[in-house]
């Protein structure tokens, strides 16, 4: 793929500071990828160009392989994409509670400062916080603490019912059960698509049966 001018100085800038914590560069999925135990936790990184302005959005979260090769059977991602799909993901506005921050570029000074931003973000809280999402009870706390709210830590609010679900019941929480029942309702309130619907009974019916061994 061909990069941007200026993505090209922006990787320059980050790339020795992730490279330093066993994060790879992947300009052609636009992110730098940890592997994992796991999975892979990754920062993803979109510039938008509007003129001489540039405005970065940057998104952070991680994968769960057991969580992701379970819920990828009944979701309708294309298949391409699957090997790549988030378990959490969200922007670090959001994180920080301004849903749409968004960082504005439009001079190399700027580039510096937003590029130092970043890298202080993660090293205070963006690493510690991802570095706790490699277990699964710690993915069923951050999908499921509050079944009955959106949950902050994922865009796709109807695929968080599968994956919370899945978290789960792989953790072995004493309360799936109930969030099979919060989360059919939410889902059927949200979509009214009987065909997500027919999928999510189909996720409940397999993990009654299922086992890692």
């Amino acid at each position: 793929m061909t990069l941007t001018p200026f993505e090209t100085r922006l990787y320059e800038q980050l790339t020795p500071f992730f490279s330093a914590y066993g994060y790879n560069l992947l300009p052609e999925k636009r992110q730098y990828r940890l592997t994992t135990p796991t999975g892979f936790q990754n920062v993803l990184l979109s510039p938008a160009y509007y003129g001489t302005e540039t405005v970065l959005d940057v998104n952070f979260g991680c994968r769960h392989d057991q969580i992701e090769q379970i819920a990828q059977q009944f979701l309708n991602n294309l298949s391409g994409y699957r090997a790549d799909a988030n378990t959490l993901v969200l922007s670090i506005g959001k994180f920080s509670g301004q849903l749409y921050a968004r960082y504005t570029i439009d001079t190399e000074h700027e580039l510096a400062n937003v590029c130092g931003q970043i890298q202080d973000f993660f090293v205070e809280t963006g690493f510690p916080f991802l570095n706790e999402t490699t277990t699964l009870p710690a993915l069923d706390r951050l999908l499921n603490q509050f079944p009955n709210e959106p949950c902050r830590y994922v865009y796709n609010q109807a695929h968080r019912y599968y994956k919370g679900l899945i978290a789960a019941y792989l953790s072995h929480d004493p309360q799936a059960d109930a969030l099979t029942d919060i989360y059919r309702q939410q889902l059927v309130q949200q979509t009214q698509n009987p065909h997500a619907q027919f999928h999510f009974e189909r996720l409940v019916n397999f993990l009654h049966h299922y086992s890692a061994n």
